[in-house]
């Protein structure tokens, strides 16, 4: 209330607005226009954690119409100041466009503010659910435990008790090292390494021979 709204407006709207909210949605900013010469029943918008809303009273004051957009869906917001106020405007995924005019500019640079703020952190939510799902995606095929079924598919041979003595790791050295280039070379064939990280892995496994 210290930006200039209309203080019966914002009550009429805050009055409605508490019964549209969600579970763990908050209101941020609520703005009134403020038209010339007479402010009579000013159309509003609220901005919440979830969403953007415009308030337009209908039926002489007796109701309220509203609109409102998710933010998942906005794809822009701006703000056009003018000689008397400013002009707040919300674009939609689906083209739709709303806006508001005759907001104090004051109150439409708030709104820009904070939707901007929305905006940026439903960006980075959806960065993070993308990253996700590609996360998910790459999991599908367990390397793991294709190489356990690879292993069970090949059984070890049964290494006897040589009649001199030998060092078994020297006898087991040659298959260990034909398991570990398999295994690389399947991390390559699925890209989960790069050709240098494959080439300079496989010349360290060879120059252990």
């Amino acid at each position: 209330m210290s930006d200039q709204q209309d203080p019966k407006a914002v009550e009429k709207v805050y009055t409605r607005l508490i019964d549209l909210l969600t579970t763990g949605e908050e209101i941020i900013y609520i703005a009134t226009q403020k038209k010339p010469l007479v402010n009579i029943l000013p159309d509003c918008v609220a901005l919440t954690n979830k969403r953007v809303l415009f308030f337009t009273p209908a039926n002489l004051g007796l109701s309220i119409k509203f609109i409102d957009f998710v933010w998942k869906d906005v794809v822009d917001v701006s703000i056009k100041e003018e000689i008397i106020g400013a002009v707040f405007f919300v674009k939609t995924t689906n083209q739709a466009e709303m806006g508001v005019d005759y907001l104090p500019k004051v109150q439409a640079r708030k709104l820009y503010q904070y939707a901007q703020e929305r905006k940026e952190e439903e960006r980075e939510a959806r960065r993070q659910r993308e990253l996700e799902e590609k996360r998910a995606e790459s999991g599908s095929f367990n390397f793991d435990a294709h190489a356990a079924s690879s292993q069970a598919a090949e059984p070890e041979p049964v290494i006897t008790a040589p009649p001199i003595a030998m060092p078994v790791r020297e006898e087991a050295k040659p298959d260990e090292l034909t398991e570990k280039l398999k295994k690389l070379r399947t991390l390559f064939d699925h890209g989960l390494i790069s050709q240098e990280e494959y080439n300079a892995k496989k010349m360290e496994l060879l120059s252990d021979l």
